[in-house]
């Protein structure tokens, strides 16, 4: 199954619909004129979060878009358009909210194959 976001004048998503695999090469067309549902469709994935695949696959358009997500045409990535916390960042890269303050673990393997945290 294939999913495609609604999208209104404002790139802002308005509704996520599932279609049949056999028209996800033809899903705009396959939406708007023959369900007569009209409006710009674009194409999503259930399995895109943070510009990762979660199934090792290819992601697409960084996130899975959910209703009020906006699409950021230059981009080509959906996103959530509001801070998740006071003070957190939309990482560019990803689309994803990030807090500037985490930090991040930095493991690195030794020869032997043993995952060491640098302590």
């Amino acid at each position: 199954m294939a999913h495609f976001a609604e999208i209104d004048k404002d790139n802002v998503v308005i509704r996520v619909l599932v279609i049949p695999d056999e028209h996800e090469h033809r899903g705009q067309e396959y939406l708007a004129a023959d369900l007569g549902l009209g409006g710009r469709w674009i194409q999503t994935s259930y399995n895109t979060h943070a510009g990762v695949h979660a199934l090792g696959g290819v992601p697409l358009r960084k996130n899975y878009a959910g209703i009020g997500y906006v699409y950021d045409e230059q981009a080509d990535a959906f996103y959530w358009p509001h801070q998740i916390a006071e003070g957190w960042v939309l990482d560019l890269e990803t689309y994803a909210w990030k807090d500037p303050n985490a930090v991040e673990e930095i493991f690195d393997e030794d020869e032997s194959g043993v995952t060491n945290d640098g302590n």
